[in-house]
């Protein structure tokens, strides 16, 4: 479920917000070791997200919608589908230098021949999908960070993987 989980790392503490609440309910949480938690019957403040009886159902019916209706898994899918579709056309596309997915994060690092960071290009990337109804961000000026939700279809994926390749392929013609 966190990004951390797919390097081994083991953290001190994981602060985990905005889906929390199902995006329903502005929700965040601290998440501890037990020897760090060393204040737990106290207030040290009030928050935003603190103390919400129904921000904490929220989060809980979230977590549980995760679990039972395979989100999870289904975000492995939808990153291997991806990563499948976007390794078939990077010999069509030189300036794809890496394709990353962690579940359903997914990032293409663009560069160009030199080596050089080919900002100018994912721009024109991301303007010509925006035109087509796609819509994502650009990371370090370079890498195109797609974050489908977890319930999308094989054929709306696959439809939005259409919509890339045409741009990325008409930006390097």
């Amino acid at each position: 479920m966190y990004a951390f989980e797919h390097y081994g790392i083991v953290p001190d503490m994981v602060v985990i917000g905005k889906g929390l609440g199902g995006a329903v309910w502005p929700m965040a949480a601290l998440i501890v070791r037990g020897q760090l938690d060393v204040a737990g019957q106290q207030a040290l403040g009030h928050y935003t997200h603190e103390k919400s009886s129904v921000g904490c159902a929220a989060a809980l019916a979230t977590l549980d919608c995760l679990e039972l209706d395979g989100l999870l898994q289904r975000a492995d899918q939808i990153g291997s589908r991806a990563r499948e579709r976007l390794n078939r056309l990077r010999p069509r596309v030189p300036l794809i230098r890496e394709i990353r997915c962690i579940g359903a994060l997914i990032g293409v690092e663009l560069v160009l021949a030199d080596g050089q960071a080919a900002r100018d290009a994912a721009e024109r990337v991301m303007y010509a999908c925006l035109s087509q109804g796609l819509s994502f961000k650009v990371g370090q000026g370079n890498v195109l960070n797609l974050s489908p939700p977890l319930i999308i279809s094989d054929q709306q994926l696959d439809t939005a993987l259409d919509i890339l390749e045409h741009a990325l392929l008409s930006v390097v013609a």
